[in-house]
């Protein structure tokens, strides 16, 4: 029997039993739509996380700063106890001595209240950031301006606001000149910045930037600031951090078994933290939606044989006419093959919708990636012919007399 002479008959048997068939397809359907739209959730975290992290940070740069990434609360109080504060000498002696960096800059980071004279807004997140975070930082003003180096050199008050800050205490962003007031002290508005958005439902348009030098004046200089340190082009990322570490290892005067007393953060690191935290939790939440697939196969195989059961009479004739056992073989396999992909692109039908309608109405992220179709259309085909080789096999053995015979 050709291939494609039993992809028709299969068709053909489908079409006549459409209740049943669609019963049937139900379990492949939901297996799939459920793997299928959980693989596109993981992945749709780990790209947004990705893209969030690459914009904060960029893509060729390496935060210097006391802690590095934490992974637990004993780490936490042992890099406050053991590492250092880093400050602006810190911050001109890797200037003096490093070879791959395009520019150094720094910042420091609080919490105030902001005022204006209608409104005001609690527990907004300040930052001092040093005139070269210009050339560093993927926060850009839409109007107006960012710190400049007389803005630093002077302690200057003023000020580049968020767009959230801008719309909630002015109602317009356009507010360039205006006051506000950070811990009732007064900056004038020198600039408003690009929106930038929510991550995972938190905004990251809530900031007041200041210069470094009135950061300090206002909450001391004895808080420890964060570098960041923009490599020139083409620069292996690696090599920067390794000539920052050196550096940093030198000026703290520490042993070759000494542990480094500061931390190294780029976006990459951040990112293979992010994934090798949640991959096993990802792998777990695929391995138990996919449970459903494997009862889909269940129900394709268990129809198979009342399938085989109902037409014994049909496999008599078959074989009785010519027909060997690998044809009876295929007819079947072929059959139960195609129920099961046909319930697999249903189901990813149907995960691409969920997928869509997630995206649209929740802060849930959600991609379709390509793989996760190709491996969901392979499973469910997979599916339904392993669960059909036993119905199969048991149809192309039948004996074409007794076949004959039944009623």
């Amino acid at each position: 029997m050709r291939f494609l002479e039993a992809i028709k008959l299969a068709l053909s048997s489908l079409r006549a039993h459409k209740l049943r068939s669609f019963l049937t397809l139900l379990g492949v359907i939901f297996g799939v739509m459920t793997v299928v739209a959980v693989a596109a959730v993981i992945e749709g975290f780990f790209r947004y996380v990705d893209r969030a992290v690459t914009a904060d940070l960029g893509t060729n740069t390496v935060i210097l700063d006391k802690y590095g990434i934490i992974t637990s609360f004993e780490d936490f109080i042992n890099a406050t106890r053991r590492n250092k504060d880093l400050t602006l000498d810190d911050v001109a002696y890797l200037r003096e001595r490093m070879t791959l960096a395009q520019h150094i800059g720094a910042q420091g980071s609080s919490s105030a209240e902001i005022r204006s004279a209608a409104s005001k807004m609690t527990n907004v997140n300040v930052r001092g950031v040093s005139a070269a975070m210009i050339n560093i930082d993927t926060t850009q003003p839409e109007f107006g301006r960012y710190i400049s180096e007389g803005d630093d050199e002077r302690r200057r008050y003023a000020a580049l606001i968020g767009s959230e800050i801008a719309d909630k205490i002015f109602n317009r962003r356009d507010v360039i000149g205006r006051e506000i007031k950070i811990d009732g002290l007064p900056f004038e508005v020198i600039g408003v910045a690009k929106e930038q958005g929510s991550f995972f439902g938190q905004s990251r348009d809530d900031f007041v930037m200041i210069p470094l030098s009135a950061y300090q004046k206002i909450w001391g200089l004895r808080q420890s600031l964060t570098i960041s340190v923009k490599a020139y082009d083409n620069t292996n990322l690696q090599d920067v951090q390794d000539q920052i570490r050196m550096l940093m290892r030198a000026r703290h005067r520490l042993g070759y078994n000494d542990r480094d007393t500061f931390g190294l953060v780029t976006a990459d690191a951040i990112n293979k933290f992010v994934q090798a935290l949640f991959g096993i939790i990802a792998a777990v939440a695929l391995g138990v939606t996919s449970i459903s697939l494997i009862v889909g196969g269940i129900v394709i195989m268990n129809i198979m044989l009342v399938t085989v059961t109902e037409r014994t009479r049909e496999i008599g004739i078959r074989k009785s006419l010519g027909a060997r056992r690998r044809d009876i073989l295929m007819q079947f396999l072929v059959e139960s093959t195609t129920l099961s992909l046909v319930g697999g692109f249903i189901g990813l039908g149907i995960a691409y919708g969920v997928s869509e309608l997630l995206v649209k109405f929740t802060p849930i992220p959600a991609e379709l990636p390509v793989w996760a179709a190709v491996v969901a259309i392979a499973v469910s085909s997979g599916v339904g012919l392993i669960f059909g080789i036993y119905p199969a096999w048991k149809a192309a053995k039948l004996d074409p007399i007794v076949a004959l015979r039944a009623e």
